[in-house]
Formats: C-alpha cells, sequence, structure tokens
C-alpha cells in the first residue's frame, strides 16, 4: 500500500509539473507571437499590407532596436541633415486597454522633421537612415520597428520638481507626439504612458513607418 502510495503521489507531482511547463511554453510562444504579429491590437503596418505582419522577421541591433521589413523602397536614401515625411503608426507593448496609440494616418497628417535637428526619437532616426546593423529605408519602404526606452521616449518620463508631466507637446521636445487639438485622445493616451513621472518603466514602443520621397504624400 505504502508503494502505490508513493506511486500515485509521484503521478500527480509530475502531472502538475508538465501542466506548469506547458503553459510557461504556452505563454512565451504567445508573446512572441503577439510581437512578431503586430502586437494585438494595433494597426498592421498602416493598413497596407495587412497579411504581412504575421511573417515578419525581426533582426536586432546592436543599440536594441529591432526591426524588420515589410516592403523595400527604392530610391536615394535619407542621410543627417534630410528632410523627410512619413506616416507612422505607434503602439505600445504594455498597455491594460489596448495597444494603439496613434496613427498619422487616422488623422491624414504627415510627421515631416530634418533627420538630425533633434526633433525626432533616436530611435526612428535610425529606423530611417540606419546604423549600427540596420539598412537605411528607401522611399515607399514600410518597416516595423521595436524601439526600447533607450532610444525613444526614457527623457519624458524624467521627473520635475512639483509636476508629473513634463511639457509634452508636438514641436516642443523629442517627437513624435499625437498632436493637440486633432488628437487629444490619443496625446492623453501617448502622455500617461510616455510622459509620466509617476511611471518611470517605459514599455517598448512599436511603430510601422512608411517613408515619402521628397515630396510629401
Amino acid at each position: 500500500m505504502k508503494f502505490l502510495w508513493h506511486f500515485w503521489v509521484s503521478v500527480v507531482i509530475l502531472a502538475v509539473a508538465a501542466s506548469a511547463w506547458s503553459t510557461n511554453q504556452s505563454r512565451g510562444v504567445s508573446r512572441r507571437t503577439a510581437l512578431l504579429s503586430g502586437i494585438s491590437g494595433a494597426a498592421t503596418l498602416l493598413q497596407v499590407l495587412p497579411a504581412v505582419g504575421a511573417d515578419l522577421s525581426f533582426a536586432t541591433s546592436s543599440t536594441g532596436l529591432q526591426w524588420a521589413d515589410a516592403r523595400v523602397g527604392s530610391g536615394e536614401v535619407p542621410k543627417k541633415g534630410s528632410s523627410v515625411s512619413i506616416d507612422y503608426s505607434m503602439s505600445t507593448t504594455g498597455a491594460r486597454y489596448g495597444t494603439k496609440i496613434y496613427s498619422t494616418q487616422d488623422k491624414n497628417t504627415p510627421f515631416r522633421f530634418t533627420i538630425g535637428d533633434g526633433t525626432a526619437i533616436k530611435g526612428l532616426e535610425q529606423a530611417i537612415i540606419g546604423g549600427d546593423g540596420v539598412p537605411a529605408m528607401q522611399p515607399g519602404g514600410i518597416r516595423r520597428v521595436i524601439i526600447p526606452s533607450s532610444l525613444g521616449y526614457e527623457s519624458l518620463a524624467k521627473p520635475i520638481p512639483g509636476m508629473q508631466y513634463q511639457d509634452c507637446q508636438e514641436g516642443k521636445g523629442v517627437g513624435p507626439i499625437p498632436p493637440v487639438p486633432a488628437a487629444f485622445e490619443e496625446y492623453q493616451r501617448f502622455k500617461n504612458i510616455y510622459c509620466n513621472a509617476n511611471r518611470p518603466y517605459q514599455p517598448d514602443l512599436v511603430m510601422d513607418i512608411k517613408l515619402y520621397g521628397k515630396r510629401a504624400p
């Protein structure tokens, strides 16, 4: 009887361990699947290549930027000092109520800036002009990037005495930032996640970027 009791206890322990291992594996696979397929609830590659998100294969640069091309463009590549025009979709990997924050296509307002002038986060500039193993984008190209906070809005979460939020507005520091008043709700969502001194941890930022040529779209 004692042998049978020990036998069944062993069976139960093995079953519980197998179940836990399976659950952890499923969680890992689910997380990777969500990440590579576009982050659940986010716009899919600017809604122009709806079937591509799940097939993306990401590479990681030495700076921590992850990138994958959904469409390779053609023509002259931008460089530091170039004025560029892009459409982008901005999402987050760590939100309780969905992941999409803002898309320029929702408001038909492309983001225009000059590479290297300090108005765009480092991760966006690297995504466009390349570097550290990342090739430069070409006009017409569409790229998804996963940007760590060190290349994103980390500076906006630094506390200022007596203030919970920095002055996070488009045109007043590093961007892109959802424009106000055109995208007020999206701006509030962005501010709570990436411009909040009470939230020093910032989740990775996911951006789908479409680069245009010298002329604005």
